[in-house]
């Protein structure tokens, strides 16, 4: 089951497509949905996630903590609004662009992909990219 939640910011509309393209999503990298929860902040609420749980001390689009068991994804993935809506403005694309690749970036992250070397950011842009096209 796929959730989504709203700390210290404004809710905005989650279109209804959105739930069945992650799973979509998980099916394809023969996967399992278990129980997934985005929870929507601010840059403050999700800086003080990064300080208090991974020890880092900067802003950031998506923090996700990985419930997996088996080919079962579970997890719970931060997002900041305000972040997305920067990057995609920085980026030259549209919210909505950026905010669906924010979601996949998470989900991809519980289905064991990593992005810290150059090849690992790459394989995450690609299967990213790849998605994107599907919704």
């Amino acid at each position: 089951m796929i959730q989504f939640f709203f700390e210290n910011i404004d809710s905005i509309e989650i279109s209804e497509k959105i739930s069945p393209w992650l799973i979509n999503l998980i099916k394809s990298e023969n996967k399992k949905e278990g129980e997934i929860s985005y929870i929507f902040a601010d840059d403050d609420y999700i800086l003080k996630v990064n300080q208090n749980y991974l020890k880092h001390d900067f802003y950031t689009d998506v923090i996700t903590f990985d419930y997996v068991k088996g080919k079962t994804i579970s997890g719970d993935i931060f997002v900041s609004l305000p972040r997305i809506s920067d990057n995609a403005k920085l980026l030259n694309k549209n919210f909505e662009t950026e905010f669906l690749r924010v979601l996949a970036h998470g989900i991809l992250h519980l289905c064991g992909y990593k992005d810290k070397s150059e090849e690992e950011i790459s394989v995450m842009r690609n299967k990213e990219d790849y998605y994107l096209n599907l919704f």
